[in-house]
């Protein structure tokens, strides 16, 4: 079952919004990852069984300010 996770997060440059989408690119179970929003501060992820939780807190770690908006599951 695919799930689709938004976790939005504060980038200072550009260089934190590459180091975004590696962190939660090299997550397992991860099929896609995406910028979306205005401001590209909302990192959109697909997969199968990811840790939301655990991205959202290892993002918090590495690149600053991030909470999590929404799981929910694609059909």
């Amino acid at each position: 079952m695919l799930q689709k996770i938004v976790i939005r997060v504060k980038h200072k440059c550009k260089k934190c919004q590459s180091k975004t989408l590696k962190i939660a690119a090299m997550s397992t179970g991860v099929n896609s990852v995406a910028l979306e929003g205005e401001k590209k501060d909302e990192v959109v992820i697909i997969g199968e069984q990811v840790d939301a939780a655990g991205i959202t807190s290892l993002l918090r770690k590495k690149v600053g300010h991030a909470s999590l908006v929404l799981v929910d599951e694609i059909k």
